[in-house]
Order: C-alpha cells, then sequence, then structure tokens
C-alpha cells in the first residue's frame, strides 16, 4: 500500500504507515506470549489471578479435551460466555485445533440462538452454564460455573445460606444436566505438541452481524484479519508496553471490539486483563484501586458513568492513559468529563465486525479531533463513493459512502454469497453502509446510516429482526423500529405499533411479550401505538420518517 496518503502526517510520532503483514497464525501469537509472559499474570477475575504459564496449560488440556470428542480441523465451536478466564481458554483450546470459534451473547434467547446454530452448523459448544438449557440439540456441550473462577473466599462465601448471596449466587450459576463440567474437561491430558494447527490464511471465527441487511450474517475471519488488526492496534497504541499494561475488559469478547482489544491485541501486548463479565461501575472503580488501568477502552456511556461517579468516591484514574471510544458518537462533554479524571487522551475509533473491527482512529496525539473517527489505521486504505455507484469517488467534504481496505477486511458471509457480493466489491473494497464526509487531512466524519441499524449501549439491533418477532404478536397489525437519540450519544430502541383492532395497546404486556423472544437490548424501550405508519408509493415503511415524527414527539 501507498505511504503518501495525507492522513499519514496527523499520526502521532513514531506511529509507521504500513504494518508487518503477519505470516503466521493467532495460535502462533498466543505461543509466543504466554512463552515470554510466563509466570505473569495474563488475566484478573474479582481478584482471583491466572498466569500466563497456566493459561497455556488450560488451552492445550481443553484443546485435548475438544479432539477427544472430535473436533477437527475446520470444525465450528460455539463460545457461549461472558468475560471470564474460561473464555480466553476456549478461544484459543479452539484454534490450537485449527477449529473455527463462533461467538455467542450468552444472553440470547433460545430463539436467536437457534437461528445462528442452524446457519453455522456447529455441533460442540462450551457454553456458561446458566445459559446451556437455551441451547439447541448438540453432540456435546461442556458447561463452565463462572464461580469455579472466582476467588477462594468470595465463592466460599456465596455458599452461605444468605437470601442475598443464594440470589446472587442463582445469577451466576445453573444445573446442567448432560453437558460436561469445566472442570472434568481440564482433567484430561495435554493436546500434543506436534498436533498440527492452523495457518495464517485458514477461518479463525465466525463473528455474527447485522451487516448492512438486518438479517444476522456470520463475519468470516481468519487469522490473518485478526492478527493483523491486533499489529494495527499496536502500532496506533505504540507506547504501551509489552508485558506492563493493565486493560479492563469492560466491553464483552463475544463483540468484535472486545474480542479484538483483550483476545488478540490484548494477548499480543501480554496485557494483564482485568475481566468484568458485566459493566458495573463501582465494581470497577473498586478494582481500580487494587489493579489501576492503563488502557480502559470502552464506549461513551461507560466513559460517562465511570468519570462521573469517580469524582464522586475520590477515585483516581490517572493510570488510564491510553482510551479509545467506539461503537457510538462520542460528544466533547464526555471527553472533557472524562480526561479531567484520567491520564490521557480519549479518542475516538470506527470499525465495523466486517473489518475484525477497528479501521480508523483518532491519534494519541494533539492532531486529534474530537467529533471524527479519526483517519485511516496503518495498512489501511479509504474511498468515499456514491452509494449508487460505488466505483465512482465523490470529491472531497462531499457525502458519500465509505469504503475500506486493508488486511483486516473479511473475506465474506458465511453461506451467503449474494450478501458477500453485495458487500465486498470484486477488487475487495468493503462497502461500509455508512455515510460519511472526509476533509482534506483525512479525518472522518459520519453523517448518516444507509443500513438503518439502531446502536445501542454499542451494540447493534436490526430494525427488521425486532419488527418480525413484534409482527407475530396478534394485537399488532404493523409495526416500525427506530432508533432515537439518547443523551449520551447512542440510541434508544422504540417501536411505533398500529393496532389490530384499533384500541391503544398494554405496553408492558408488549415488552414483556418481546422480553422472552429477544435479547434485552434489542427490546423497545418505548411502544407508541399510532394510526397508521408512513410508506412509499411500493408499500416499504420510511423508517427515517416514523423516526423524525417520534424524536418530534420526544
Amino acid at each position: 500500500m501507498t505511504t503518501t496518503q495525507p492522513w499519514v502526517r496527523h499520526y502521532q510520532p513514531g506511529v509507521h504507515a504500513e504494518i508487518d503483514i503477519p505470516t503466521d497464525s493467532l495460535v502462533a501469537m498466543f505461543d509466543r506470549a504466554v512463552a515470554a509472559g510466563g509466570d505473569a499474570v495474563a488475566c484478573e477475575f474479582f481478584g482471583a489471578t491466572t498466569t500466563y504459564a497456566s493459561l497455556a496449560d488450560q488451552v492445550a488440556r481443553l484443546a485435548d479435551a475438544l479432539r477427544r470428542v472430535g473436533v477437527k480441523q475446520g470444525d465450528r465451536v460455539a463460545i457461549v460466555l461472558p468475560n471470564s478466564p474460561q473464555h480466553i481458554v476456549a478461544f484459543y483450546a479452539i484454534l490450537r485445533l485449527g477449529a473455527v470459534v463462533v461467538e455467542h451473547n450468552p444472553l440470547y434467547t433460545a430463539h436467536e440462538l437457534a437461528g445462528m446454530f442452524a446457519d453455522h452448523g456447529a455441533r460442540v459448544a462450551i457454553a456458561w452454564d446458566a445459559s446451556v438449557a437455551k441451547l439447541p440439540p448438540l453432540d456435546h456441550v461442556i458447561a463452565v460455573n463462572l464461580l469455579d473462577a472466582f476467588p477462594t473466599l468470595k465463592r466460599l462465601a456465596l455458599a452461605l445460606p444468605v437470601k442475598k448471596l443464594r440470589e446472587t449466587r442463582a445469577r451466576l450459576h445453573a444445573d446442567a444436566p448432560g453437558a460436561t463440567p469445566w472442570k472434568t474437561a481440564l482433567k484430561g491430558s495435554k493436546l500434543a505438541a506436534s498436533h498440527p494447527g492452523p495457518s495464517v490464511d485458514d477461518l479463525a471465527v465466525i463473528q455474527y452481524t447485522s451487516g448492512t441487511t438486518g438479517h444476522f450474517k456470520g463475519a468470516m475471519l481468519t487469522h490473518l484479519n485478526l492478527y493483523a488488526n491486533a499489529l494495527q492496534g499496536a502500532a496506533w497504541m505504540k507506547d504501551a508496553v509489552d508485558g506492563r499494561e493493565v486493560s479492563y475488559a469492560l466491553l464483552p469478547m463475544f463483540h468484535a471490539f472486545g474480542m479484538t482489544l483483550y483476545l488478540t491485541f490484548g494477548l499480543l501486548k501480554r496485557s494483564r486483563l482485568v475481566l468484568f463479565p458485566t459493566f458495573d461501575v463501582d465494581m470497577v472503580l473498586d478494582a481500580a484501586k487494587k489493579s489501576p488501568p492503563t488502557i480502559y477502552c470502552a464506549v461513551p456511556p461507560i466513559y460517562d458513568k465511570t468519570a462521573r461517579r469517580a469524582a464522586e468516591r475520590g477515585i483516581s484514574l490517572k493510570t488510564a492513559k491510553f482510551c479509545i471510544s467506539g461503537a457510538m458518537a462520542l460528544t466533547d462533554e464526555i471527553v472533557n468529563r472524562w480526561e479531567s479524571v484520567s491520564g490521557g487522551l480519549l479518542v475516538e475509533g470506527y470499525g465495523l465486525t466486517e473489518s475484525s473491527p477497528v479501521a480508523l482512529g483518532n491519534p494519541f496525539w494533539p492532531t486529534r479531533r474530537t467529533g471524527t473517527i479519526g483517519v485511516p489505521f496503518p495498512s489501511t486504505l479509504m474511498r468515499v463513493v456514491d452509494p449508487d455507484d460505488p466505483t465512482r469517488d465523490v470529491p472531497q467534504g462531499t457525502p458519500g459512502e465509505l469504503l475500506l481496505k486493508g488486511p483486516q477486511v473479511f473475506g465474506g458471509y458465511w453461506n451467503a454469497p449474494e450478501e458477500t457480493a453485495a458487500s465486498l466489491l470484486p477488487d475487495g473494497w468493503l462497502r461500509t453502509g455508512d455515510l460519511v464526509t472526509v476533509d482534506a487531512d483525512g479525518f472522518t466524519t459520519i453523517v448518516d446510516r444507509l443500513k438503518e441499524l439502531i446502536i445501542t449501549g454499542g451494540f447493534n439491533v436490526a430494525p427488521s429482526e425486532v419488527e418480525a418477532e413484534l409482527l407475530d404478536h396478534p394485537d399488532i397489525a404493523d409495526v416500525a423500529v427506530v432508533g432515537i437519540p439518547d443523551a449520551v450519544g447512542g440510541e434508544r430502541v422504540v417501536a411505533a405499533v398500529v393496532s389490530a383492532s384499533g384500541k391503544e395497546l398494554d405496553t408492558a404486556e408488549l415488552r414483556a411479550w418481546a422480553k422472552e423472544r429477544l435479547a434485552a437490548y434489542k427490546v423497545p424501550r418505548e411502544f407508541v401505538t399510532v394510526p397508521e405508519l408512513p410508506k412509499s408509493l411500493l408499500g416499504k415503511v420510511l423508517r427515517k420518517q416514523v423516526r423524525d415524527q417520534l424524536a418530534q414527539r420526544a
């Protein structure tokens, strides 16, 4: 790739325009990390620590357990886990066999999981025991009790016959009859070092995304894609020191952003990963008193809540020097609030699952421009084109669709050749579906989204998916689901519904009904009964008009 792009001069000094493209796999990267890490702490979970050496031992044992139940190269193996030490082990054990990781949100409903499993065809899963009952019939399930990774004293305390502790225990653990307990799976032998592993071009992960059409699709990410993105992140975060950083794993590792931040970049840099299964601001700040973070990457609402609460509690976050925000717009107010309590710049970046995911970012340097998503990462190119004719670039400063090209760009969707062709141009450029403007220096600003996805809490919600579920309700004749901006730069999911009887609908009943079929973040926050929905001459619901009408109402 050319190094003469205008944005390169705005990089932090010492950040090069190109990375060395990896020639081996994530497994080789992992092996180098654990060899160098040794007895250093790899991850921390509620105060319990796991060393790099222990991580390597568990990966080898789990890999052999998977081999013994028939997992072989190219097989898909599902992970249905929150952030935990077991998630890291499961990820690399699967890859060690040359098999393919398929990540899932453990809070998905049985209905949602069934659709994805039918698509990718995995017959083996490693799942949180509280999620096992939601899985479709499989050949083999390894059930993870999160309490096993707790410090001994915390685990013993949760066993006490106290109502509040019983409730906590019930949230964290459930019996999983028929599944193999995690502890049992790890009791066997280690995988032989001579067992063949993956190559750099092999498929590593299938990561589900709503993409640009609304229906879930599995983005196929190779070892090259993911390893390259980790190296790009390391180049961008050039002052982060191998083996010295403390990274707070606040974002879910089943999401593309969290996967790269912790499972690939985090291991590449031999960071101490402080793992949080869910975001709880006081839990985070309690941890900060013992293991102060140096890398704190999150979404705007998390930065806002953390900064406010840290100021209230008088807890210093001055160690947090590397802070990247993504998934939704970052406001000046949040930047100023965070930088008043932290020790470095808060910069905004941009990515999507199909680019592993990070593609653009603001420099960790005074050249950063708040309000933009920054400039292309090293070894990444971009174009801005006419959405109706992606072969035609638009003039600088004119809104157009963002196209991306680089080693982190995926090769297509699993079992979806038509949708792959719609997203990837023949010469390898990725259509993002985002309308942007770019200034003369390459700093990019998102103007609108062609794809109409709703971004709430850092997660993508496809309106068509929610609408399809709501239309099954007998009292709903028609529905349009849209995102309405909230105070912290994201959106809340709102449904405009047409009553089948003409009477006002019971919103509490609709919400309870939706919760049985959709993950909590997809359930509309509001249901607004309307007499009819605006539609085009062809009968298509005009979501933009719906969104504008509901926004005015708010």
